[in-house]
């Protein structure tokens, strides 16, 4: 099966700043992907390559087997940009509206669709207001209205729930969630936590360099061995249930991220069941846990060393 995006040694460059250097990935359709890394990584450049609103410098990106920018992925590629800007003369309405023409549909059918995303986003109530009348988490909502505008088959946010309240970040998450099965999904996000329940996979920038593509729960140098992990967050703080942790069958180490947090390393070969003997374990010695997660964090699968 062909890959969806395929990144052949890509660059870019702005003046004498490489802001990315000879990335190569390969990307299939699917679950949501996060993109993550600091502050000047390269992750909004990508973004800008992927969605044509910028060439390359160097190198080769090919999307549903087409170059990036070419017509053939007009309407199959959504995006919001970073800081997304719309029309301030026009209503939600008229604006989403004249972006469904550009997409080839209608007159009344780009009305139509645009009342669709509008309804996505729970904004129908102020199609007729202009942007400006809106708060700042309601321009975020159309911003990503108009990125799902004729159900695009790959679409690109660029940190979609920044600036919105939690009732409102969660909508956009439950929306992600829900279009996955016919959309796939690239986040960007400095909200780690948010991007772990939405994403199976996470592509890592660091100085315009990709420094990995892996499935989340899973570090790239293990994917492939029989090492995993359990993530035990208990109640309240037990400075001495780590060491009777060690003891189970098959656990090689248990790093102590916090007194009341531990990162339990064990070959899972030798004892699929150890999240069973844990719970037990915890039963026995009455220690109250809040939470026993399969795998690690995506903080501490990216920033933290959890083995030797």
């Amino acid at each position: 099966m062909s890959a969806m995006i395929e990144c052949i040694n890509l660059s870019k460059s702005y003046g004498k700043k490489k802001a990315l250097k000879n990335i190569n990935f390969e990307i299939q359709s699917g679950q949501p992907i996060a993109l993550v890394g600091p502050n000047g990584a390269g992750k909004s450049t990508l973004f800008g390559i992927l969605s044509g609103y910028m060439p390359a410098t160097a190198g080769e990106v090919r999307i549903f087997g087409h170059k990036a920018g070419s017509p053939e992925l007009i309407g199959r590629i959504g995006a919001l940009p970073q800081d997304a800007l719309l029309d301030p003369n026009l209503t939600l309405l008229q604006q989403l509206s004249y972006l469904a023409r550009l997409q080839g549909f209608s007159r009344i059918d780009s009305q139509k669709e645009a009342l669709r995303v509008l309804e996505l986003m729970h904004l129908v109530d102020v199609h007729k207001e202009k942007i400006t009348a809106l708060s700042h988490g309601m321009k975020k909502r159309v911003a990503i209205a108009q990125a799902l505008m004729g159900t695009p088959e790959l679409v690109l946010l660029d940190e979609p729930t920044a600036g919105l309240d939690p009732e409102n970040a969660r909508n956009i998450r439950q929306q992600i969630t829900e279009l996955a099965s016919e959309t796939t999904f690239i986040v960007s996000s400095h909200n780690l936590s948010e991007l772990e329940r939405m994403c199976s996979q996470v592509m890592q920038l660091e100085q315009g360099e990709l420094k990995s593509l892996q499935a989340i729960g899973i570090s790239a140098d293990e994917s492939l061995r029989s090492v995993d992990y359990l993530t035990l967050r208990l109640q309240q703080k037990d400075s001495e249930i780590h060491n009777k942790i060690k003891q189970l069958n098959s656990v090689q180490e248990v790093n102590v991220k916090h007194e009341d947090e531990f990162i339990i390393t064990y070959d899972r070969r030798s004892n699929v069941a150890l999240d069973q003997d844990l719970l037990k374990l915890l039963a026995a010695e009455s220690v109250n846990y809040r939470q026993i997660i399969q795998g690690q964090s995506l903080e501490d699968q990216l920033f933290m060393e959890t083995h030797s």
